[in-house]
């Protein structure tokens, strides 16, 4: 019997390199996420509407939105505007198209003052068709959903 000299072969060496596939793989599902995401976040303005019967939206054929939130903050077409500015912007628009309609959305929580004093505005600027926006009443036998 022959004793022979048993060679040992050399592992690999260890891999280095950073597997970078599930970051990839991570990375491409959120930005998925965020080009969903992004067009619902549009209008960002929180505003808890009054409710009627007789709300539904009328299709008129040049309309800008004010917006006055629970602070009283007015915002004409969702960005934030001063009364200054808000009567300057609304009067440039009325000069253009006189015949536009402000779509007046105000929260409940609004002092009717407050509401009183931008169509003050829009009416000084030359706008006089103010349509009031609400949302529908709930079906009978259904709550209202609470704001919050």
């Amino acid at each position: 019997m022959s004793f022979g000299r048993l060679e040992r072969t050399n592992a690999p060496p260890p891999m280095s390199d950073i597997n970078v596939t599930p970051l990839v793989d991570v990375m491409l599902v959120l930005v998925v996420i965020f080009i969903i995401t992004a067009p619902l976040l549009a209008s960002a303005i929180r505003l808890d509407l009054p409710r009627t019967d007789a709300a539904k939206a009328v299709d008129a054929p040049r309309f800008v939105t004010l917006v006055v939130d629970k602070t009283g903050q007015a915002f004409l077409d969702d960005k934030p505007q001063p009364l200054d500015e808000l009567a300057r912007l609304l009067a440039q628009t009325a000069r253009q198209h006189p015949d536009t309609e402000v779509q007046l959305r105000a929260d409940e929580a609004v002092p009717y003052g407050k509401v009183v004093e931008v169509m003050g505005v829009a009416q000084k600027a030359g706008l006089s068709r103010i349509g009031f926006v609400a949302e529908p009443s709930p079906p009978a036998g259904l709550s209202a959903p609470s704001g919050g």
